[in-house]
């Protein structure tokens, strides 16, 4: 069987969840509606998502350490499965919100444990772009799942979406049964031998520099609608047909990533990256109001976003020797903290009454102190190697 093939099940996986986190945004005024709460308050669903995918990492070094790596794989996306099928029947906000918070459980224990396998399967010199294969999954489903499954949600109903999402959980499985072959166990250095990976600085580099880059990129993106109908000028109708050029930006910014850090410093290309995005959210502050501009720079910001992320899962996990599992979370409980302090950071210039460009600022100076931690990160720990 092809290398290449073994990853599709790990790619369908990064896609339902890709789906499940990120399509919340979009329907979340019809399930407030539904639920009979606020859209702040149904803002919760986002909140217990991520409060599951920080859980879910810790449970998975507790009870998954000495598991069969498929085996992992086939009971995260069980979970997965069986909460977002359960979701579609919610009858109230408090279930809805519990069913959300195990929805997140998976996520990054899904995506720690997919990268490990991902690298196991991968051809010599090839484990970033496995990877990237990986998460390419979550990259497609802000191209085409998030919009088909907010259309569905306006059209028909959000529960529509969910149960899609829980059905396409069996596909998952069964390419995960017929696709990925059986993979050892990590060796087991016991609970806190997993913890011990903290006493080195790198895992803690690393963790800084997906904060920092993320929440920076999320302190624009998060407001990204209104920026575009406010700042920009672009008409209302036409925002969901631009997310889709987003969505674009993050799928060859994911494989641009990976190709490159098999091929360079794989720290060097993170912060490269996050230079890169320094200056477009700062360009973002000054010309936003050019629509074509805008559109341009929001490209290069998406592609920005996932262009680190093979490089930094790669990086945590070889840089988390005895303690790989959860290194490999560690990224994912990374990513979501940063998408939680990038957006209340961007929204404070926005509730003093500054304009939605301003949110790019903030943006920008998180990005530069992750182009700095990763640059301190290569020639403390990378350069003597090279």
């Amino acid at each position: 069987m092809r290398k290449s093939t073994c990853l599709l099940p790990l790619a369908l996986g990064t896609f339902g969840l890709g789906m499940t986190e990120f399509v919340m945004m979009g329907i979340l005024p019809d399930t407030a509606k539904t639920m009979g709460v606020t859209i702040p308050q149904a803002g919760n669903f986002i909140s217990f998502y991520a409060l599951g995918v920080v859980f879910g990492s810790i449970l998975l070094v507790i009870f998954g350490r000495t598991k069969p790596l498929k085996t992992l794989i086939l009971t995260l996306v069980s979970i997965f499965t069986a909460a977002n099928l359960m979701a579609a029947l919610a009858n109230n906000y408090y279930v809805l919100c519990a069913l959300r918070f195990i929805a997140g459980l998976p996520h990054g224990a899904f995506f720690g444990v997919g990268a490990i396998v991902a690298d196991k399967l991968a051809d010599n010199g090839k484990g970033n772009q496995a990877v990237a294969t990986m998460v390419s999954g979550m990259t497609i489903a802000n191209l085409m799942g998030i919009p088909f499954g907010t259309f569905l949600s306006h059209n028909f109903s959000w529960r529509i979406t969910f149960l899609l999402i829980g059905l396409f959980g069996f596909l998952v499985l069964y390419s995960v049964v017929k696709l990925i072959p059986s993979v050892k166990p990590l060796p087991d250095t016991g609970f806190r031998g997993q913890f011990k990976i903290f006493k080195s600085p790198a895992p803690w580099l690393l963790i800084l520099a997906v904060i920092m880059g993320n929440g920076g990129i999320f302190c624009w993106y998060s407001y990204i609608n209104p920026l575009l109908v406010n700042v920009s000028g672009i008409m209302p109708k036409y925002v969901s047909l631009l997310m889709i050029l987003a969505g674009a930006g993050m799928c060859i910014g994911n494989l641009l990533g990976g190709k490159l850090s098999d091929k360079f410093s794989p720290s060097l290309v993170a912060g490269t990256t996050q230079l890169i995005a320094c200056g477009a959210l700062m360009l973002i502050f000054f010309l936003s109001s050019n629509p074509y501009i805008s559109v341009i720079l929001m490209i290069i910001c998406t592609g920005c976003l996932f262009a680190v992320s093979a490089p930094q899962q790669m990086l945590l996990i070889k840089n988390s020797k005895g303690g790989e599992l959860l290194g490999a979370s560690s990224s994912q409980i990374s990513f979501n903290l940063g998408n939680a302090m990038g957006a209340y950071i961007g929204g404070i210039p926005v509730s003093h009454g500054l304009g939605y460009e301003f949110t790019a600022l903030p943006g920008a100076i998180f990005a530069f102190i992750g182009f700095v931690t990763l640059f301190y990160f290569y020639k403390k720990f990378e350069y003597k190697k090279i």
